[in-house]
């Protein structure tokens, strides 16, 4: 028997405080509903595939480390997942530790990993002998300090210290200033958000071979519609040395002109297209369209081919 939440049940990995948390808070629809918190990102589809909640809200790529691998995997594996909106969070970090404990006194941190990779600058330089120890989120690696004495620090959202006992050694660790992360909102909805002008679409993609210019046969089917590709990063399939597809953000909405016959044309091309949605931007900004790339244009081609087909006169 499946174990149904809240029908209205948003999944995050938690627990409150993490920048999936903060994720969250921007989502309209999830205000007022409940939140579950989870441990990974496998935990959060599961959770909607089964039914247990409405939507999960999941980091899917970060300004400095790129795409979030586990997440990239995660949506090509399970099928019948669909984005249905994206949300920015700036990104960085503070070090904390249990009162009492110096700057000295660290030898092992634990940290997130994608958040370990964003701070190791700053760590290498000023505790060059510490050792990292993983957690399943920032939140619980600052809540695993109170709970064990395996890490003498964490790495961790800023301002922890005012929700946990802990307290802060270094502020801002972060090597990038300005990062940011993306997070999605997923869920097992095939209902298409309506398209805005402002307008992304998310798409997986297998070669169907590993010959020359399939990489490139690929492309052309965006770069001869003007379609932009905001995304495109590599995945291993995993059933042989070799085979690779590929996760693509593309600006544009399915119901745009040049972005369904670029996806008609991948389905051509590819054995294996995985559409993921096509959702509002979280940036809000509307997509620049050449004019000979324009919705009227396709339109225009598709009458005169019509014209042709039917006898009549050409236009």
């Amino acid at each position: 028997m499946v174990d149904r939440a809240a029908p209205d049940s948003y999944s995050y990995l938690g627990p409150a405080g993490t920048f999936t948390w903060m994720a969250l808070t921007q989502v309209p629809e999830a205000q007022g509903a409940t939140w579950r918190s989870v441990n990974n990102v496998g935990e959060a589809l599961d959770d909607v595939v089964s039914g247990r909640s409405v939507g999960a809200v999941i980091a899917i790529e970060n300004s400095v480390e790129g795409g979030v691998s586990a997440t990239q995997d995660a949506l090509a594996n399970i099928p019948g997942l669909r984005i249905t909106g994206e949300y920015l969070v700036p990104v960085n970090f503070s070090l904390v530790a249990r009162p009492g404990t110096t700057l000295a006194d660290v030898k092992v941190i634990a940290a997130h990993p994608v958040a370990y990779a964003q701070c190791h600058l700053w760590l290498d330089a000023q505790l060059p002998d510490h050792e990292h120890l993983p957690a399943t989120s920032n939140v619980s690696a600052a809540s695993g300090l109170l709970e064990n004495q395996i890490a003498d620090a964490a790495v961790a959202p800023p301002r922890i210290e005012k929700e946990l006992g802990v307290v802060v050694l270094a502020d801002g660790i972060g090597d990038n200033p300005n990062a940011v992360t993306r997070f999605v909102l997923v869920s097992a909805s095939h209902a298409i958000p309506p398209a805005t002008g402002a307008d992304k679409t998310s798409v997986i993609v297998e070669l169907p071979s590993d010959a020359p210019g399939g990489l490139v046969e690929m492309l052309e089917q965006f770069a001869t519609r003007g379609v932009n590709l905001s995304l495109l990063e590599s995945r291993p399939i995993g059933d042989a040395l070799g085979r690779y597809r590929f996760v693509i953000d593309l600006d544009g909405h399915i119901h745009d002109e040049r972005v369904a016959d670029a996806l008609l044309g991948l389905k051509r091309f590819s054995p294996n297209v995985m559409f993921l949605g096509s959702y509002p931007r979280a940036d809000r900004q509307n997509v620049e369209v050449r004019p000979r790339y324009g919705d009227d244009v396709f339109v225009e081609a598709r009458d005169w081919l019509r014209d042709i087909l039917s006898g009549e006169p050409e236009r």
